[in-house]
């Protein structure tokens, strides 16, 4: 595979145990790229307002020597593709969240720009009714076209996976773990045909276990790529309440099935239409509240014109922003020092010239 400097970089931040998507946005925001991060002293990483001295003298300890090759390895061996935040390929929908990963990790086909996207989740322990329903929605949103997504766990969400599958439909599996060992292991083989379909999609290295603290993070990915989340089945204290939370913070829609009063496993649906989801009973349900909103990410209008009154420097920022660039791309590019660099680009973003994106990568406005 052949990858960037800035790629592999990323790769390496990723590696290091600790360095979740917060801290990584703290580190590109303030060294300006991951290369920067990487050769940052203790010094300079006790600048981040949450790095003491201790924190940063173990954290430069082991962003030493992580094995990127052996990652890039097992990244060919799986036949997995890279998605960075910033740029054109990432999913659309994902890099509008405040938290969005700045580097995936896919198995698969992913439309970046696919807005017709639902999550369905719910109990792992769930009943006979709610792996029927969940079969039955997914399949009939993949019959009129829209993507599926969910998390690959025993339950519901493999019932939606199978559901969207059996109507020759699209559908996506976030992972908590790697990609080198699929959890729960009894659904690799359904692992496999959801790649064939659609994606499989992970924040984690190749080599992560899926451990209990990664579940709640990768929620957000669930929730974030969709324009909205059908709960299926929740106990009070699932981890699909988790997402739909997430998906209410996010701005995303969300939905829920209704289940008997009096079973354990409908205690946490019946607990979000208290407080305020909407009560859908199929996809027609869903689809008739989804069409009434708003995509949530608009279709790119005309592009703006050439702002004028540019002295020299910034007519070269604006030239080399004819494609998206980084931060330290422009300053290999223009031999400009990074202070002055993100000072122009400051003057030229409140001129409504340019545009920061996630990840420290501009364009024009």
């Amino acid at each position: 595979m052949n990858l960037s400097d800035h790629e592999r970089d990323l790769i390496a931040l990723h590696l290091v145990t600790g360095v979740g998507p917060r801290l990584t946005a703290a580190l590109l925001d303030h060294f300006g790229s991951a290369t920067a991060a990487l050769r940052a002293s203790v010094a300079e990483l006790t600048e981040i307002p949450y790095l003491n001295a201790k924190v940063a003298e173990a954290l430069t300890r082991a962003l030493a020597n992580p094995d990127v090759a052996a990652e890039c390895a097992l990244i060919d061996q799986h036949g997995v593709h890279l998605r960075v935040l910033g740029r054109p390929e990432y999913p659309a929908n994902l890099a509008t969240i405040e938290d969005a990963p700045h580097l995936l990790f896919v198995k698969g086909t992913l439309n970046a720009d696919d807005d017709k996207q639902i999550a369905i989740v719910g109990s792992r322990s769930c009943t006979t009714y709610g792996r029927r329903i969940a079969e039955r929605i997914a399949g009939d949103l993949a019959r009129m076209g829209w993507t599926v997504v969910s998390g690959l766990a025993r339950g519901i969400d493999g019932s939606a996976h199978r559901g969207a599958l059996n109507a020759r439909g699209k559908t996506l599996a976030v992972l908590a773990g790697g990609l080198s060992k699929i959890y729960p292991p009894e659904h690799k083989d359904l692992a496999e045909e959801v790649a064939a379909s659609g994606a499989l999609i992970t924040e984690s290295c190749m080599r992560m276990e899926p451990m209990a603290t990664l579940f709640p993070a990768r929620n957000r990915i669930i929730s974030g790529l969709a324009r909205a989340v059908v709960v299926i089945e929740a106990a009070e204290r699932s981890g699909a309440l988790i997402t739909a939370r997430l998906a209410a913070e996010q701005g995303r829609e969300v939905f829920a099935v209704p289940g008997p009063v009096d079973q354990a496993a409908s205690a946490g649906t019946l607990q979000l239409l208290r407080k305020g989801a909407k009560l859908v009973r199929n996809a027609d349900d869903i689809l008739e509240d989804l069409e009434a909103l708003p995509r949530l990410v608009e279709s790119v209008s005309a592009p703006a014109p050439m702002p004028t009154n540019l002295d020299e420097i910034d007519q070269k920022i604006w030239d080399a922003l004819a494609e998206r660039r980084m931060v330290d791309e422009l300053t290999a590019q223009l031999a400009l020092p990074i202070p002055e660099l993100t000072r122009r680009l400051m003057t030229l973003e409140l001129r409504k010239a340019v545009r920061r994106l996630p990840g420290n990568w501009y364009e024009r406005y």
